[in-house]
């Protein structure tokens, strides 16, 4: 007897996303020799599981841990939608528990989507949508001995050393790691993307990443906490004679992770519609006892290591440029990103610091950023479950760039360029900023975010962490305002030539399905 489609009706399979894989399984199992009625048996349990659909919850206020307060109009309406949104990721059947950080702000995707500044700890499946695109947005610091450099020639060699925009390496300039020799790429979700590795190693992007130069600050107080957190070797490295400068990158995996993202989020959806009812893609998961989300998990972990190296190599050549050997001491941390932890949870970041203890006891070492002219905090890890053990990862948005720039515009309705001029060199005044277009962007001065004060102290009063030194800023480069988007540029006027092609492709086309059309 052979099997199809029909046969799976008969055993009472109903139709759906589910029939495809059903009906590859019997087949499979049939050619190794099992009957029918053995095939039946083999696929029951998943047929019990399928008409056993997982249903959303109610939103569970319980569940749901905030670490916000509110002390403008602004941060109201944040928090008010904020908290709606992380409500409606406890609808969602595998997610344990949720929280949210300071500097949490809205999102899209709808009323069941982590914000940014929110974290959710789910059980036994990875959730995309809740790392988000930019798979393993992270922070990355070089400690080094102060050179006698200016601040404006130690930024003229970090612009040689970094790359920010859309695009990507050209092959003259492509930069050597050994995480491109890896042999990863048969990996579903990484075949195909060898040379985007290749191209955008090195290449920071746009938005909100940037490259900043400051000061290390640490008095003999953040040092003894460094100590008696396990840290010694560190306070060894950094010497208190010695006076130090510090290089922060901020970016994630690039294009590379962006597809990785893209296949997890289709796969995530078609796997979830299985075995749930009623899940919007922006809380679909993939289960890690699958294929699939082992996969989908490995190439996670390659991710992380290609970000890594991304850091690695800017911050090498830089060095290289100084004539230092290299850092006297560099660390980094993760912010978008899945950790599997114990009991079989998987703690999902989306703008969230880990800030929990790590394998070997010691609190992990955290960097969070506010703004580009306020200090980077260097902090200890406080474990706290109330919020999952999560510190923020910034300052946050109380608007988003679009909300912000129109409160810069004039009567008739255009941008208002000096108003914009005079409130940028306002909040910027003290550093050298660098804008990789040559032009500002607005949305990502200190205008563009939450009140740096009140963040730090929001990481005290909710016991997120403890800030033991600060790195005060330099300078900052970031890729400021493009300019409309390549696709949105006017298109030239075809010249003679190319109408000449226009018409006799046209004509082609037209002797093509005349042809047809009279059966030649």
């Amino acid at each position: 007897m052979s099997i199809n489609g029909n046969t799976l009706k008969e055993w009472g399979w109903p139709p759906g996303p589910h029939f495809k894989d059903a009906l590859a399984r019997a087949r499979s199992l049939a050619a190794e020799g099992l009957t029918p009625d053995a095939v039946r048996a083999q696929l029951a349990p998943d047929l019990a599981a399928l008409t056993t659909l997982l249903e959303r919850r109610a939103p569970d206020p319980a569940r749901l841990g905030v670490a916000m307060e509110t002390a403008t109009e602004d941060e109201r309406e944040n928090l008010e939608k904020v908290r709606a949104q992380m409500l409606g990721m406890t609808t969602i059947p595998v997610v344990e528990r949720a929280a949210v950080l300071p500097d949490a702000c809205p999102t899209g995707g709808g009323e069941a989507a982590i914000t940014v500044g929110g974290a959710v700890a789910v059980r036994g499946a990875v959730i995309p949508a809740a790392h988000s695109a930019d798979i393993c947005c992270s922070m990355f610091c070089s400690f080094f001995p102060q050179t006698g450099h200016s601040t404006a020639e130690l930024l003229d060699l970090l612009q040689g050393c970094t790359r920010f925009g859309t695009g990507g390496r050209q092959p003259h300039e492509h930069i050597h790691h050994p995480v491109l020799e890896e042999k990863v790429w048969r990996n579903p979700f990484l075949a195909g993307l060898e040379a985007l590795a290749k191209a955008h190693l090195g290449d920071q992007g746009d938005g909100n990443h940037f490259a900043f130069l400051g000061t290390l600050r640490l008095d003999a107080e953040a040092r003894a906490a460094w100590i008696a957190a396990g840290y010694g070797e560190w306070m060894e490295a950094l010497r208190e004679d010695t006076p130090y400068h510090a290089l922060v990158t901020h970016h994630g995996s690039r294009v590379l992770g962006a597809q990785v993202y893209k296949q997890g989020l289709r796969a995530a959806v078609a796997q979830t519609k299985r075995v749930a009812s009623d899940i919007p893609p922006s809380a679909a998961w993939l289960d890690m006892e699958s294929d699939q989300g082992r996969d989908y998990w490995e190439a996670l972990q390659y991710v992380a290591r290609w970000t890594r190296a991304n850091h690695e190599v800017i911050h090498a050549g830089f060095l290289r440029k100084l004539g230092l050997p290299g850092a006297s001491l560099a660390f980094g941390n993760e912010h978008n990103f899945v950790w599997r932890r114990r009991d079989g949870l998987y703690y999902h970041g989306k703008g969230a610091t880990p800030a929990w203890n790590g394998a070997d006891g010691r609190p992990l070492p955290g960097l969070i950023p506010l703004n580009m002219a306020s200090p980077i905090l260097l902090c200890l890890g406080a474990e706290n479950e109330g919020f999952l053990g999560f510190a923020p990862h910034g300052a946050g948005r109380n608007l988003s760039r679009t909300a912000l720039r129109k409160r810069f515009l004039n009567e008739d309705g255009r941008p208002d360029r000096d108003r914009i001029a005079a409130a940028i060199t306002n909040a910027t005044k003290d550093i050298d900023v660098r804008w990789w277009y040559g032009r500002p962007d607005l949305s990502e001065t200190p205008l563009g975010y939450k009140d740096a004060g009140a963040i730090t102290a929001r990481i005290a009063r909710f016991g997120l962490g403890r800030v033991c030194g600060r790195i005060e800023p330099l300078g900052c480069i970031m890729a400021g305002d493009p300019g409309p988007a390549p696709w949105k540029a006017r298109k030239k006027e075809p010249s003679p030539k190319q109408l000449r092609q226009q018409a006799h492709r046209a004509d082609r086309r037209r002797l093509k399905q005349k042809k047809w059309e009279d059966g030649v």
